[in-house]
C-alpha cells in the first residue's frame, strides 16, 4: 500500500537538457527502476512528524523514459512547501494562522526562501480527488492502467503541446457557456503554470492510491473495476456539450464525472 493512498498528482517532466549540466549529470544517475514515487511520500509523511528545513534538503526527482529519451519531474518539495504556507496563511486570518503553524516550524519552511520563491514546482497535488480540469488536459488513448505491487494504478500521459491546447479548447468552452469566474480561473492558472516549462516537456497525472478506491466503487457498482471509469470521456462529453451550447449533454457529463469522484471523495469522511 502506497504511503499516502488519498493524493492524486499532476507532474510536469522535462527533458534533461531543460537542466543545468550538474543537475543533468544528478538526474542521470538515478535509475529508472527506483522507485522514487513511494521515497516522495516517505519523506512527506516523515516531515508531519519531524521538522526538517526542506530548502537544506537534497532533494529527489520523478524519472520517466518516453520514446527513448529520459525526462525529469523534480519533487521541488522546498517550494512546494514553502508556496502551502503562503497559500494557507493568505486564506485565514494572520493572528489565526499562529495556532496552526508554530513559529518555530514556519521559520524552519521559511530558510532559504528567497532562493526557491522563483522556483516553480513541478508537481501539483490534490487529496482525495482529481479535478475535473486535469482530464481535460487528455484524450482515452494518453490512459494507462493496471496492478502494481502497490494495487491499482492509472496514468495519464500526453505532450505538453497537447495539454496545453486541450486546455485552451477548455478555457474557451468554459467563458462562452459561464463568463469568467472562479473556475475559468481555475483553468487559466493551469494553463499559465503549463506555459512555464519546456516545450518539449511531458504532463501526467497519477491517481496515487486513489485508483484503488475507485476500483473498490465501480466494483460495488457492478462495473468491472478500473477499466470501466470514463472520467476522460465524460468530461469531453462535457466540453463537447459546453462548445455546442448543448447545455444537456454538457450536464450529463459532468454529472456522471463529479458524482463518481464524490463517492471518492466520501472515503476521507470514512478513515
Amino acid at each position: 500500500m502506497r504511503p499516502t493512498p488519498y493524493v492524486a498528482s499532476l507532474r510536469i517532466y522535462e527533458p534533461l537538457t531543460a537542466f543545468s549540466p550538474a543537475e543533468a549529470l544528478r538526474w542521470e544517475s538515478i535509475p529508472i527502476t527506483s522507485s522514487t514515487g513511494r521515497d516522495e511520500q516517505n519523506r512527506a509523511l516523515r516531515r508531519t512528524i519531524i521538522t526538517e528545513p526542506p530548502a537544506l534538503k537534497p532533494d529527489g526527482a520523478h524519472i520517466l523514459e518516453w520514446e527513448d529519451k529520459r525526462y525529469i519531474c523534480p519533487w521541488s518539495t522546498a517550494a512546494r512547501v514553502w508556496a502551502a504556507l503562503d497559500d494557507f496563511k493568505s486564506s485565514v486570518p494572520l493572528p489565526v494562522s499562529k495556532f496552526f503553524v508554530p513559529e518555530n516550524i514556519e521559520e524552519a519552511i521559511n530558510i532559504n526562501s528567497e532562493i526557491i520563491e522563483d522556483k516553480v514546482p513541478h508537481i501539483i497535488t490534490e487529496t482525495w480527488t482529481v479535478p475535473p480540469r486535469w482530464f481535460s488536459l487528455f484524450q482515452p488513448e494518453d490512459r494507462l492502467r493496471g496492478q502494481s505491487e502497490d494495487g491499482p494504478f492509472t496514468y495519464m500521459r500526453t505532450s505538453i503541446t497537447n495539454a496545453k491546447n486541450r486546455c485552451i479548447f477548455t478555457h474557451e468552452s468554459v467563458v462562452s457557456a459561464f463568463g469568467n469566474g472562479p473556475i475559468e480561473e481555475e483553468i487559466a492558472d493551469l494553463l499559465e503554470w503549463m506555459t512555464l516549462f519546456h516545450p518539449e516537456s511531458i504532463v501526467e497525472v497519477d491517481y496515487g492510491g486513489l485508483a484503488g478506491y475507485l476500483e473498490q466503487i465501480l466494483i460495488s457498482d457492478g462495473e468491472s473495476g478500473l477499466e470501466a471509469d470514463t472520467s476522460i470521456e465524460d468530461i469531453q462529453l462535457s466540453l463537447s456539450g459546453l462548445s455546442t451550447g448543448d447545455g444537456a449533454k454538457a450536464g450529463v457529463g459532468y454529472e456522471r464525472l463529479i458524482s463518481r469522484w464524490r463517492k471518492v471523495s466520501a472515503f476521507e469522511a470514512a478513515t
